[in-house]
C-alpha cells in the first residue's frame, strides 16, 4: 500500500467515525426530548456534556427515567466518543509521521541518483517532459516551488524537491554536481536566466536546456550559459505548419518518437569501445540482416553528422548511431553497440 493510499484509508475511517458519533448525538438528544420534554438545544447540550464527561450538571431537574437513560448513554456513547476522538488524533499524528517518512524516502532515492537530469518547474511543460523521461527510463528529479502541485507529483510518483530552483542549497540537494543535465522550465524568462547562472556557478560543465518564451529571449539565455534553447510556442507553430505541409512525414515522426509505439521507433545508440562492432564496416556489421534496422545517420565524436552513411562506413567507439526499426530490435542492437549500458 502506498503512502497516499494509506492516508486516504485513514481519512475515510476518521470521517466514518465522526459521522457515526454525530448520529449517536442526534439520537441521544431525541431521547431527552421524548423522555423529559426538553427543547432541542437543551437536549443537545445535555447529550454532549454526557458524552464528553465534563460534568457541568443537568440543565433541568431530571426524572428517574431520565437518570436511567443518562446512564445508558454513558455506557453506550462515551466509549465511542473516545474512540472517535482517538481516531482523529491518530490520523493527525500518523499523517505527520507518513509525511516525514515519505519525505525521507524521497531524499534517500534522490541521494542515490547519478548522471540524472534536474527538471526545474512542474507546470504543463515540465510535467509532460517528466512523463516522457519516465516512460524512457531516464532518471530525473523535479524541483517545484508551488506547494499546490505537490499532490500531483505524488500521484505521478516522481522524485521531487519542494523549493526555489534558483536556490543553491535546493540545487545541491537535487545533486546538480553529479547530474547529467538540467532543464530550466520555470514560468518566466527572468527566473530561468537566474537559474541558469546559478546552475553554471555550481556545476560549470553541466548541460542546460532552457525554455524560452520567444526568439528575443534566446540571446539572454545564450549569454547566461544555456546549451540548448527551445521555445514551445515556436515549436508548436512549426509543428502545426508541418502537419499541413507534410502530414505523412509528421505522422511518421510522431510514431517514431513515441515511447509507447510498438511498431517502429527511432533511437540514438552510443558505440562503446568494448562493442564487438567497433571498427567494423556497416556492410559487415549485420545490422540490416540480423536486426532488420535502418541506419539513418552516424554522429561522430566531434558532433559532425553523416547522413545516410555508405555500407563502407566504419562504426567507431565514441560515435552515436541513429537507427530506426522495431523497439525490440533496437534494444538488441544497443546491447551489441554498448554492452555495459
Amino acid at each position: 500500500m502506498t503512502i497516499m493510499q494509506g492516508a486516504m484509508n485513514n481519512f475515510r475511517h476518521v470521517i466514518a467515525s465522526i459521522l457515526i458519533w454525530l448520529l449517536i448525538v442526534i439520537a441521544g438528544a431525541m431521547g431527552y426530548m421524548v423522555i423529559e420534554g426538553w427543547d432541542l438545544l437543551d437536549a443537545l447540550y445535555m447529550t454532549v456534556i454526557t458524552y464528553s464527561t465534563v460534568g457541568y450538571g443537568e440543565v433541568h431537574a431530571i426524572s428517574k427515567a431520565g437518570e436511567i437513560y443518562t446512564m445508558c448513554l454513558i455506557f453506550l456513547g462515551v466509549g465511542f466518543y473516545l474512540y472517535a476522538a482517538g481516531a482523529v488524533i491518530q490520523f493527525m499524528v500518523e499523517g505527520k509521521i507518513r509525511l516525514i517518512m515519505g519525505r525521507k524516502k524521497l531524499d534517500r532515492d534522490i541521494n542515490r541518483l547519478k548522471n540524472h537530469y534536474v527538471i526545474c518547474g512542474y507546470g504543463r511543460i515540465g510535467r509532460v517532459l517528466c512523463e516522457t523521461l519516465k516512460d524512457a527510463g531516464i532518471a530525473f528529479v523535479a524541483i517545484e516551488n508551488d506547494e499546490r502541485r505537490l499532490p500531483v507529483m505524488d500521484a505521478d510518483k516522481v522524485l521531487y524537491i519542494c523549493g526555489n530552483a534558483s536556490d543553491e542549497s535546493v540545487l545541491a540537494k537535487a545533486g546538480i554536481t553529479h547530474a547529467k543535465g538540467l532543464v530550466a522550465a520555470l514560468a518566466t524568462d527572468t527566473d530561468n536566466v537566474f537559474l541558469i547562472l546559478t546552475a553554471k556557478q555550481l556545476a560549470p560543465r553541466i548541460k542546460i536546456m532552457a525554455r524560452a518564451s520567444g526568439r528575443s529571449s534566446k540571446i539572454k539565455f545564450e549569454a547566461a550559459g544555456a546549451d540548448f534553447i527551445e521555445s514551445p510556442y515556436e515549436m508548436g507553430a512549426v509543428r502545426m505548419a508541418q502537419r499541413i505541409i507534410r502530414p505523412s512525414v509528421t505522422s511518421f515522426f510522431d510514431l517514431t518518437f513515441s515511447s509507447k509505439s510498438k511498431d517502429i521507433r527511432m533511437e540514438e545508440i552510443p558505440v562503446s569501445a568494448s562493442s564487438p562492432l567497433n571498427n567494423v564496416t556497416l556492410k559487415n556489421s549485420g545490422i540490416r540482416q540480423n536486426y532488420n534496422l535502418i541506419i539513418l545517420a552516424i554522429k561522430a565524436s566531434d558532433d559532425t553528422m553523416m547522413f545516410n552513411p555508405s555500407f563502407e562506413s566504419l562504426i567507431k567507439a565514441g560515435e552515436t548511431v541513429l537507427a530506426v526499426g522495431e523497439p525490440e530490435n533496437l534494444k538488441r542492437l544497443e546491447k551489441e553497440l554498448n554492452p555495459r549500458a
